[in-house]
């Protein structure tokens, strides 16, 4: 089982966390939280986790709040779990630094291909024998999979640093959302993935931009998409 990725699946309901790790099982190591502070204390402990599955409404800490911990020392891929599915929530998500979500109730299928999608993504930009390229005062590093500004090392979600290495490969080109989200989620693109690009860019900007409101690496190209130049 050491070979196989680790995932965290946190849902406070038992019969939820048997079902996900029952559908997991056989492909990867799977491990359970019942709670916020049980999966922080878990991925603290073990930092070579490969995705957690995050339930949304929990009590103590809600998924989003648990979400916002985890990013504060954690770049693990984390899929939301949910039974709501209004657009709002699902940009809460988003901006509380989840890298995907799925509306209960989900098919297996469906499930297991979202497990997947994440976890290919998550190795592919994991590192690359490729050089480091510099923007003003960021540094990315394509081998290491790092970036630095002024030299001080930003955390990124995996999400956010594929969407920058997608725009560095096309660095001077503009890139539409609808090619940023079918490259970087690699699914196709529907009504409210453009919201889903949109929050992510706007997560990345406030990371690596000086200025965020008037950002001088990510440049929006009104009504085509965003570019690096």
């Amino acid at each position: 089982m050491e070979n196989l990725s680790r995932i965290l699946i946190v849902d406070d309901d038992p019969d939820i966390r048997k079902v996900l790790s029952f559908l997991l099982k056989d492909e990867y190591n799977v491990s359970q939280a019942q709670d916020g502070p049980s999966a922080i204390a878990w991925l603290e402990h073990n930092p070579d986790t490969d995705l957690v599955v995050l339930d949304v409404m929990m009590p103590g800490m809600s998924g989003y709040e648990v979400c916002s911990k985890i990013r504060s020392f954690s770049n693990v891929p984390i899929l939301f779990l949910t039974a709501k599915s209004a657009e709002d929530d699902r940009l809460s998500a988003y901006k509380s630094g989840g890298d995907d979500f799925l509306s209960k109730p989900f098919s297996q299928a469906e499930f297991l291909a979202k497990v997947s999608s994440l976890l290919r993504r998550y190795k592919e930009y994991m590192g690359k024998p490729q050089a480091a390229l510099a923007i003003d005062n960021l540094v990315v590093d394509l081998s290491a999979h790092t970036v630095k500004n002024s030299g001080n090392e930003v955390m990124l979600t995996d999400t956010e640093y594929a969407i920058l290495e997608h725009l560095l490969k096309n660095r001077g080109v503009t890139v539409t959302a609808k090619d940023m989200y079918e490259s970087v989620w690699k699914e196709k693109f529907l009504s409210g993935s453009g919201n889903t690009v949109m929050v992510h860019v706007l997560n990345l900007r406030r990371k690596i931009e000086e200025n965020p409101s008037n950002p001088k690496i990510i440049r929006t190209v009104w009504g085509k998409g965003y570019q690096i130049d």
